[in-house]
């Protein structure tokens, strides 16, 4: 597992270079929701990509950066890549949504398609790494990273007012949510940890009530960064099994409805990915409250968004 001292070192690496993103109380619904959307490049991966290639030597970032991504840790990765001087090549599925693709490309990655779903571009990725020396950034699987990510945890804790029965959490290779089970274990009453993944891609889903992911199905996703297999042996496997209390999954529908209750309530554009909290929230399958709710990210492709939005144009939000 990984110490808590990781996380505050983290926070204090990475601090110079990100944002402290805002946090809303929404007191009518129970919520306290941390808009990740809002961080650097639009979602929160910046926080366990600078953390983990600061951290490096000075010749592991000379021999160049390697990712797997479907455009947000890419993009974490390319800013970490730019802020060094490291070089940075990204592996992405052919069906990456273009708008994070694109910006990848601005922060000066070279972009590798490949067919498939993340986890073949993963392989990919991680395959050409070792065949030229360089330093593969893992999105989840990898301590340093998860402390990165983990500072969510800590500006959120200093915000709250009052304690939070549940913590929503979007979860793909598990990341973020291990971070955060580390950081609450140490706070009495321990909120309830609870994960949320798209019901078309739900490997982890699968691994914390099934504990495996043979024969799970990878279809297409508005929640596209929650998507693909965890990684065999990743470090997030038994953490999420030790400070998960439970894992959800939401459908296509609830997500796109969650995204529409971001923009038409609070005045927020976020991507499928990040809407997973407020989707299982909306469909009732959070049973108690208050609850912290997180925001990973706003990068939707946005013509994505508008088909949404306006589906939706004219519902009486509760």
């Amino acid at each position: 597992m990984i110490p808590y001292e990781l996380f505050e070192q983290a926070e204090s690496r990475i601090g110079p270079h990100i944002q402290r993103t805002p946090v809303t109380y929404d007191i009518k619904r129970k919520l306290v929701i941390k808009w990740e959307n809002h961080q650097i490049t639009g979602s929160f991966k910046p926080r366990g990509a600078l953390n983990k290639v600061l951290s490096l030597a000075d010749w592991e970032r000379t021999a160049g950066l390697v990712a797997a991504s479907a455009g947000n840790h890419g993009q974490g990765v390319a800013l970490a890549g730019r802020l060094t001087g490291a070089s940075v090549e990204v592996f992405v599925s052919d069906q990456a949504v273009p708008a994070k693709v694109e910006a990848m490309r601005k922060l000066d990655a070279k972009i590798f398609f490949v067919k498939g779903g993340y986890a073949q571009a993963e392989t990919a990725g991680r395959a050409y790494a070792l065949k030229h020396n360089k330093v593969f950034i893992s999105p989840y699987n990898d301590g340093q990273i998860i402390a990165g990510q983990g500072t969510i945890g800590l500006e959120v804790l200093r915000e709250l007012n009052e304690p939070a029965v549940n913590w929503i959490v979007p979860t793909g290779g598990g990341g973020l949510i291990s971070a955060l089970g580390i950081i609450l274990n140490t706070h009495t009453p321990r909120p309830r940890l609870i994960g949320v993944q798209a019901a078309a891609s739900p490997f982890t889903y699968n691994l914390f009530h099934n504990h495996t992911q043979s024969g799970i199905q990878d279809l297409p996703t508005l929640a596209d960064g929650l998507s693909g297999a965890v990684e065999q042996g990743s470090v997030t496997i038994p953490m999420i099994e030790k400070y998960v209390d439970d894992f959800l999954v939401v459908s296509e529908e609830e997500i796109a409805k969650a995204m529409a209750f971001a923009w038409f309530v609070y005045h927020e554009k976020i991507e499928g990915s990040a809407a997973v909290g407020f989707a299982a929230f909306l469909a009732g399958k959070i049973k108690k409250h208050p609850s912290v709710v997180i925001i990973s990210g706003g990068n939707v492709q946005p013509e994505v968004h508008e088909k949404i939005i306006a589906r939706f144009a004219g519902v009486e939000w509760n």
